[in-house]
């Protein structure tokens, strides 16, 4: 795995619009009708609430939705995680998380992989703000009873 380049402005600027348009038009949230499980996640310090709502079939997340209120980072951070969950295996999402984590702990990954979550990268070097990032995963870890983060 390589370490990603640090992006150019015009990257950054990509990835600045993509987090913005996820958190002015986020996807997948709002209440999951016939959902099989839910975990919910509340961020003490400054009181961002994620909780996440799947249809888990086998092993299969069929469907995932969110709901909550918080800062632009958590939002956004939640709408590209269900966006990444819709469809995947348990074992898919433990890989997607943990490449994820890592990314934003500033270690080395194949942030190719992660498809949108990669505008999340810049978040590493704002430590204060990884929780945000992390809440909607760890409410997915929740509503699985997975530990991916």
């Amino acid at each position: 795995m390589t370490r990603p380049e640090a992006p150019t402005p015009e990257l950054e600027a990509l990835f600045h619009d993509l987090i913005l348009d996820h958190y002015r038009r986020p996807r997948n949230k709002g209440e999951l009708a016939g959902a099989t499980a839910r975990g919910a996640v509340v961020n003490p310090t400054c009181g961002d609430e994620i909780a996440v709502e799947v249809v888990v079939d086998g092993d299969v997340v069929r469907a995932v939705r969110f709901t909550g209120r918080g800062c632009s980072i958590s939002q956004a951070s939640a709408s590209m995680m269900t966006s990444a969950a819709q469809g995947r295996t348990r074992d898919e999402l433990r890989d997607t998380a943990h490449h994820f984590g890592a990314m934003l702990r500033g270690e080395t990954v194949d942030a190719d992989r992660l498809g949108d979550l990669r505008a999340l990268g810049g978040v590493a070097r704002f430590p204060a703000r990884l929780p945000c990032a992390l809440m909607a995963w760890r409410a997915l870890d929740a509503a699985l009873g997975t530990q991916t983060i």
